[in-house]
Parts: structure tokens; sequence; C-alpha cells
């Protein structure tokens, strides 16, 4: 009996060190390729698109109005330290300026100050489509003729919307991710990867 519990401990001690390990190499690998999405975003060409960082909630008020921002979602405490801790990242990763471009509505607009990466321009062609979803195709259309005549020549950031993201690269990103696309030769956009949230706490 002493023995069959000696195996059984060596056994147990064994399975968690394995899980361990795998743990530790899938942490390694996922650091490795964000490093590479940093260093890729850096590259002519390629650009990131940004979902504003953590604003609760769904959509905007009946009573939203574009230029009054006590009428919008706007992003909480947890959200302005993420767009901070966003902005702490690029500098960390050796950008420490690029073109911000941001979608109108309150809560893009303050993600993109809080990334502190430069002055902000607001971009009709980024502003959210949430309650009008029919307007999407159009207005994707729109923000593809802008990326199309962007030099991309250093950083470029975009702040909008979940529903700008997933019309353009049909990918459903988390509050404060990002994306790293490429801009191809013949004006196609591909995704080259994706860049976690920074936490809130």
């Amino acid at each position: 009996m002493v023995m069959s519990l000696s195996r059984a401990a060596g056994w147990w001690a064994a399975l968690l060190l394995g899980i361990a390990f795998s743990l530790a190499t899938v942490t390694q690998a996922r650091a490795n390729n964000e490093k590479a999405l940093w260093a890729a975003l850096a590259t002519p060409g390629h650009f990131a698109l940004m979902r504003h960082a953590l604003a609760p909630g769904t959509g905007d008020p009946e009573a939203f109005r574009l230029e009054d921002c006590t009428t919008q979602r706007n992003l909480s405490e947890a959200g302005r330290r993420q767009a901070e801790r966003t902005g702490t990242a690029f500098r960390e990763n050796g950008i420490r300026a690029a073109r911000v471009l941001s979608s109108q509505w309150c809560r893009c607009l303050e993600t993109a100050r809080l990334l502190d990466l430069g002055p902000v321009n607001p971009e009709p062609a980024l502003n959210s489509f949430f309650r009008t979803m029919t307007k999407g195709p159009e207005q994707i259309e729109r923000l593809r003729d802008v990326i199309a005549k962007l030099p991309l020549k250093g950083p470029v950031v975009m702040v909008t919307h979940q529903v700008v993201i997933t019309g353009l690269v049909d990918i459903v990103p988390s509050s404060g991710e990002m994306l790293v696309v490429r801009r191809q030769e013949d004006g196609s956009l591909k995704l080259v990867g994706r860049i976690a949230p920074r936490p809130t706490e």
C-alpha cells in the first residue's frame, strides 16, 4: 500500500509538472507571437484596428447625440486604465508616436487620446453603425477607400467599434483588443494577428 501511494504521488507530481511546462510553453509562444505583431505594426504597409477600451453596456442610449458625450455609453475607469496601458504597451514595444484615427464616438475618441501617441484625427468612416446595420456595407466600403489612400509609412492606429472591425475583417474583438492588418499590394487586407487587450486591474 505504501508503494502504491508513493507511485500515485509520483504520477500526480509528474502530471502537474507536465501541465506547468505546457502552460509555460504556451505563454512563451503567445509572448513571442505578440512581439512579432508589434514589430509588424512598425513596418510599412501595416496598421492596427483597435476596438475602444472597456465601456460597459451595449450600443447607446435612445437619446444618443454625437456632439454630447453625456448621451453616450462611455469608458469606465477600468476602460481608461486599459487605454492608458495600451499606450504604454506601444511605447514598451518601440512605438512612441503614430498616426491615430478615431470614430467620432466619445468612447473611441477618449481611448485614442489616452493612448498618447499623437494628435487624434476623427474619421466618420470608423463610426458605429450598430443602430443602423443596413448602412454597414456602404460604410465599410468608405472605410476601405480611406485605408487605400493612407500612406502607411509609419505606425497607424484606428480606434473604432466591434461592428466596424467585424465588417472589415470578419473578427469579433474584445474591448481594447487590437488587430494588426496588412494592406496587400493589390489593396486587399490581410489579418496578421491579434494583440490581446491590456488588463484593466
